[in-house]
């Protein structure tokens, strides 16, 4: 066992799913994996639950009922891996937009460098994406200014999914007031963990949007985000972090 867990969401991944775990334990650096499947129709946990025979002791699935939403997704995955003592967890896609060999970029600014949490950042040196439409790209980095601009957050990729955290930025953030369900989800934790004064790092990733399976992304989705980061704003002032 590893001191160090990357929790993957999935849903309908089974195109992607053996290989990016299989990219993720061939790294020089060990890391274990916590697969959260969300009922997938397509056969997702069966793989997994096949690779478990292969690394019993690296890889663990947690199967739920539906599509109970991204942010509760990760939160299942926190307290579990609090639970079983990781000191360091990571969220990644299962995709492959997030690239597996960075994961240990992200360790090493928290582990080295002094960082609490680190950002695979799409932003911080430019724009890094690749194979997404240009009207994706100007709704994700405007929707990261606009984050900044009422947050006053210092982030530029306020939106990325594929984070470092220690262990005491989780054990500090009461898990179970978070109230954003989706990408929102992304934004507030880092909000929360900025607003406790956290050292945060943004380290630079090149996205590419996936090869094989379906994006989540929807309007919704994209909605909750710009709502919820004026009521989560709101909110802050009543606060003691």
């Amino acid at each position: 066992m590893s001191n160090k867990v990357v929790i993957i969401p999935t849903y309908k991944e089974k195109e992607n799913i053996e290989s990016i775990i299989r990219v993720v334990f061939s790294l020089p650096e060990p890391f274990d994996i916590l697969i959260i499947d969300d009922n997938s129709p397509d056969g997702t946990a069966d793989i997994v639950k096949n690779l478990i025979k292969v690394f019993p002791e690296r890889l663990n699935i947690i199967e739920r009922s539906g599509k109970l939403g991204l942010g509760t997704a990760y939160i299942t995955g926190f307290k579990w891996s609090i639970e079983h003592g990781y000191d360091y967890i990571f969220e990644m896609d299962a995709d492959f937009s997030h690239p597996p060999e960075d994961l240990i970029n992200l360790y090493n600014a928290c582990y080295n460098d002094g960082y609490d949490m680190a950002i695979g950042s799409r932003y911080i040196s430019g724009v890094n994406v690749v194979n997404w439409p240009m009207g994706r790209i100007m709704m994700s980095y405007y929707g990261s200014m606009y984050v900044r601009i009422v947050t006053r957050m210092k982030i530029m990729d306020t939106t990325a999914g594929f984070v470092s955290y220690t262990r005491k930025v989780l054990e500090a953030i009461d898990l179970d007031k978070i109230k954003m369900k989706g990408y929102g989800f992304q934004i507030e934790m880092k909000f929360t963990a900025w607003k406790k004064k956290f050292k945060i790092k943004e380290v630079p990733i090149i996205f590419t949007d996936r090869k094989q399976g379906t994006s989540k992304m929807s309007g919704g989705i994209f909605g909750e985000a710009v709502w919820g980061v004026l009521k989560m704003k709101i909110a802050s002032w009543f606060k003691k972090y």
